[in-house]
């Protein structure tokens, strides 16, 4: 939370319990006005109605009072070992309703026979006494940006990234950011791409295509697409296998953390998660998991232990999308269950060499158009294709009136206004975007014999 807040806030404090009962939820609204203001401008929020307005204003009042309720009872009961050891904030999620941030940001996590990874015997080559009493891949550079799922469920997609990624710069020294909608495009064997899915299912797929590619090739849509089957094919990082560390566990969880970042799912369904800030959390919590995280190291703070968790909900959430949740606990669960499912991928053998580049693109059997282009027909008699046109986009959607194309995540052609549209995960409400128009086609045969006798 900015500074620009904190008076607003512990103005707020001081008299929400002296507040009337004139606002919808039992609370006078008026008292939130400024806050919320002030919050709407922080976070760039506008409403298209003044009624939609006063619904978040009463959404966002409702979770101020009980962020204002939650960090009291830390400060006053800072002394008290029962008392909670973290903080929220009015953060990017402070307009919407616990089960609003519920369907948005959680889901469910497996979707199949669960756990299928090697066992691990990580003790076997010593205790946990051996072991740092901080580790922090961070800082060796071994964690990439944190990212933001947005409305898409497939947080399983990013820890599971998150975990190559890891394994990938300590055996190469190469730090690269990996593709989660190839996985959510492409890994349909038992993954459902932003509808749920387990790390173990994405680590399998990985080793059976022989690599992932990099998120800057193939980029994140926030929404279920079509697998682009020329980038599958570029594997830029691999993986050998994946291990299942033992079900609650967390002397073993220790282990495996401190020889790479791992994969864990977690129970994120607490109303203090969607309004964290910075602290221990210690909960209180459930252990159903229904959230994926990666754990990306551990330490000690006043006298109390906790995990380094990076999460998948932007930088805006938490310590700039970290948490640290609280370690040894004397629950098997752990907060939050978080050492009922912990998984890694392993790595022996070196990366791929890069792949060559693009060649031309084929349309048929005498048609091709420019590397990183899309093939539209241009001309269709009884269901063949007797003409073709290139347009310039990759993977693209080629418009009905033969004459246009729209990029592959704003696949809606409107061509009487020349502009692609773009639809919700399930294309059944359009948003119109009106700074990205349609794309003309070019006409492929001036440069089809330059092509076809390079």
């Amino acid at each position: 939370m900015s500074s620009r807040l904190l008076p607003l806030l512990l103005l707020l404090s001081a008299w929400a319990a002296a507040a009337t009962t004139t606002g919808g939820g039992g609370r006078d609204l008026s008292a939130y006005e400024a806050l919320f203001d002030a919050w709407c401008a922080e976070q760039g929020r506008a409403y298209a109605t003044p009624e939609e307005r006063a619904a978040r204003l009463a959404v966002f009042a409702d979770n101020a009072a009980f962020l204002v309720e939650h960090n009291a009872g830390a400060t006053a009961n800072a002394a008290n070992s029962s008392a909670p050891s973290y903080t929220l904030a009015l953060n990017a999620f402070a307009d919407l309703t616990h089960d609003e941030f519920r369907a948005a940001r959680l889901g469910r996590l497996a979707v199949g026979p669960l756990r299928t990874g090697a066992p691990y015997r990580g003790l076997e080559d010593g205790g946990v006494g051996a072991l740092p009493d901080a580790v922090d891949w961070r800082q060796k550079d071994a964690v990439t940006k944190v990212k933001d799922q947005g409305s898409c469920g497939a947080c399983w997609s990013f820890s599971a990234t998150g975990a190559i990624e890891g394994i990938n710069k300590i055996k190469t020294g190469s730090l690269i950011s990996l593709s989660e909608q190839e996985l959510i495009d492409c890994d349909r064997s038992y993954n459902q791409g932003c509808s749920g899915g387990l790390m173990d299912y994405a680590f399998k797929f990985v080793i059976k295509n022989g690599g992932i590619d990099t998120e800057e090739d193939y980029p994140f849509r926030q929404t279920d697409g079509t697998c682009n089957k020329n980038k599958l094919k570029r594997h830029v990082v691999t993986i050998d296998g994946y291990t299942d560390v033992p079900s609650n566990n967390e002397e073993l969880l220790l282990k495996a953390v401190a020889q790479q970042p791992v994969s864990v799912g977690i129970c994120g369904s607490a109303r203090a998660f969607q309004l964290y800030s910075q602290g221990i959390f210690d909960g209180p919590c459930p252990t159903s998991l229904d959230h994926a995280v990666l754990i990306v190291g551990y330490g000690s703070e006043g006298g109390k232990d906790y995990w380094i968790v990076k999460n998948s909900w932007g930088e805006r959430w938490g310590m700039k999308g970290y948490m640290h949740m609280h370690r040894n606990t004397g629950n098997s669960n752990g907060i939050c269950g978080i050492n009922q499912m912990p998984s890694f991928p392993t790595k022996t053998s070196p990366n791929p060499p890069p792949s060559p580049g693009p060649g031309p693109t084929k349309c048929s059997a005498l048609t091709y158009c420019p590397a990183g282009s899309t093939c539209c027909c241009s001309w269709r008699v009884l269901g063949f294709c007797l003409s073709w046109s290139c347009c310039e986009l990759d993977n693209a959607i080629c418009c009905k009136d033969n004459r246009y194309c729209c990029p592959h995540d704003y696949p809606i052609c409107d061509t009487g206004r020349g502009q692609c549209l773009k639809g919700n995960g399930n294309f059944s409400i359009i948003e119109e975007i009106g700074r990205k128009k349609s794309f003309s086609k070019v006409p492929s045969w001036s440069g089809l014999l330059e092509l076809m006798d390079q």
